[in-house]
């Protein structure tokens, strides 16, 4: 669950580049021109922008959240400046790894995907290991993505852009540790989203003796908190329920909900066999309790391993853009 670009065959969008893809959108040339998003909120400071591309602008913050800048992609629809229209909004996650941020799912395609879409896709930072979540210590200073993304970015979002702030003009979805961020803020903050998506995303952080609890520990101790843990050692067993989405298949109820999976990793490949192995067995526990409390879903097994299916986004925008008011 932290690397996303493990095939190379063309029909598959690859999240490629690095950092040398971010300095190129989110270099030091700022805008003089003025923004409607300028000013402070929700304790975000605007530090730098780049609004010259009709669609895709970018920003980056000064928040005490998170112990340096983030940034985040707005991409929006190609009639916004001359409609006047309201959109509704997607909230698309990155998934792990030294070379996913912001800037992921715009290497991937996303303009394309979403040419003609009614519809505000924003795509933030979320750390290379920062699970969506405030991790219970780090020494790298504050690495606090929840709070970023839930108490600070979508407000903000909300008081700079046209969109309807209300439970059914909002979706979030995600790729790999993006499709878990994506469930576990669907149902943790329960009126926000009316449609959640985890593309090849785990539902589970507690099989397979906590498989992916005992991941998401390793892999932010590695990458991002210089030691410290997402959910502690020993763990602290409130956090990991509070942010486990299939502990809470209630809050699914009345929201849309889209699944997706790969049934055939590589088998000479570590990495991809371990992950989709283990996103495939909870997501296919996850829709059986989901089945259980006669809480409807979209899900899909298809061939492949662990990256991302462009058909099925796809598929699943045409979902979120039928159940999300209109715009």
């Amino acid at each position: 669950m932290l690397s996303e670009h493990r095939p190379t065959r063309r029909s598959v969008l690859r999240a490629v580049g690095g950092v040398s893809a971010a300095v190129a959108l989110g270099g030091a040339s700022v805008l003089a021109a003025a923004s409607p998003a300028g000013a402070a909120d929700d304790g975000l400071r605007v530090v730098d922008r780049r609004e010259d591309d009709p669609r895709m602008w970018y920003y980056r913050f000064a928040t005490d959240a998170i112990g340096w800048e983030p940034a985040v992609n707005v991409l929006l629809p190609d009639d916004y400046h001359s409609s006047g229209r309201t959109y509704p909004v997607l909230y698309l996650f990155h998934g792990g790894g030294t070379d996913q941020d912001f800037m992921t799912w715009d290497r991937a395609g996303i303009r394309e995907l979403t040419a003609g879409k009614p519809i505000i896709v924003v795509m933030p930072d979320g750390g290379h290991a920062g699970w969506y979540s405030n991790p219970v210590s780090s020494n790298t200073g504050p690495r606090n993505w929840e709070t970023f993304h839930i108490a600070q970015l979508l407000p903000w979002v909300e008081a700079n852009f046209r969109t309807y702030a209300e439970f059914d003009g909002r979706a979030v979805a995600g790729f790999s540790m993006g499709g878990f961020g994506a469930l576990k803020y669907a149902a943790k903050y329960y009126g926000h989203f009316a449609s959640v998506s985890a593309h090849s995303g785990p539902p589970s952080l507690r099989r397979d003796l906590g498989a992916v609890a005992h991941w998401a520990n390793v892999s932010s101790a590695a990458l991002d908190l210089a030691g410290g843990t997402i959910y502690g050692e020993p763990w602290d067993e409130a956090k990991v329920s509070a942010d486990n989405p299939i502990e809470h298949i209630e809050r699914y109820r009345d929201k849309r909900v889209f699944l997706v999976a790969g049934t055939s990793p590589n088998p000479v490949d570590p990495f991809d066999l371990l992950n989709e192995t283990e996103v495939l067995a909870g997501q296919r526990e996850f829709r059986a309790k989901l089945d259980e409390a006669g809480i409807p879903h979209e899900s899909h097994e298809q061939p492949g391993g662990h990256f991302i299916r462009p058909e099925m986004f796809t598929r699943d925008l045409d979902g979120i853009l039928e159940r999300l008011r209109k715009a």
